[in-house]
């Protein structure tokens, strides 16, 4: 499976951006997909997942209310919708896939097969 994300960039705060993750390879039918972020000297955290074959979408605190994670099956797109960005949403914004994904496991970085090359998201104060 490999991952491509697009739609990261510059934005003020309280701006939108929606990025984009399409997948080659393999269907997402089987696969939990989201979003990771890295800020720079953080650790990656997850922010939001949908778990495909139990229907199910997952969000972190940090951005519930604000962010929105959908899919596209036809085009094997994952999108996050990202409303009302904060300067502490910056960073690196990684895709990524895991087979058979568990619950338990969801937010988990190392739990997951696939990943894309991350896309940067910068937002000004």
């Amino acid at each position: 499976v490999q991952l491509v994300e697009s739609g990261g960039g510059l934005v003020q705060a309280g701006g939108s951006l929606r990025l984009s993750c399409a997948a080659s390879g393999s269907t997402f039918d089987d696969y939990a997909v989201g979003w990771f972020r890295q800020a720079p000297g953080k650790e990656r955290e997850g922010v939001s997942f949908i778990n495909h074959p139990h229907s199910k979408l997952y969000y972190a605190d940090s951005v519930k209310g604000r962010f929105t994670i959908s899919s596209d099956n036809a085009k094997n797109t994952v999108y996050l919708q990202m409303n009302s960005l904060r300067p502490e949403d910056t960073a690196v914004y990684y895709c990524a896939a895991g087979w058979g994904m568990s619950e338990t496991y969801i937010f988990t970085a190392r739990a997951y097969d696939y990943w894309g090359q991350g896309t940067q998201v910068t937002v000004s104060s």
